[in-house]
């Protein structure tokens, strides 16, 4: 795995755990495609929990997320933590990449 994945990961995985279900209470019945966002952001979690030191697979749930989100494009109706959530993670898919 990518030092910069790592760095970026103990960067933003705290924020984006607390972030996540507080953004899926409050928007998710205006923007439920950001449900989909959360079981990825959970698989995501998952795979890196059980890869511990090695690298997970992770190429599947980026890809699914730039999808879902329209490569983390912002909708214009929703709060800073809404956008800070889709910056952190369109942020951990750069890493992961790079």
């Amino acid at each position: 795995m990518s030092n910069l994945f790592e760095e970026v990961k103990k960067k933003h995985f705290k924020t984006l755990k607390q972030y996540v279900p507080v953004v899926e209470r409050v928007h998710g019945g205006s923007h439920p495609e950001f449900h989909a966002v959360r079981e990825q952001f959970d698989a995501i979690l998952e795979k890196t929990k059980k890869a511990g030191s090695e690298k997970a697979d992770l190429n599947d749930e980026f890809a699914k997320l730039r999808e879902i989100t329209d490569n983390y494009t912002v909708p214009g109706d929703v709060c800073e933590s809404y956008e800070a959530v889709y910056n952190m993670l369109a942020e951990l898919d750069n890493a992961y990449h790079a």
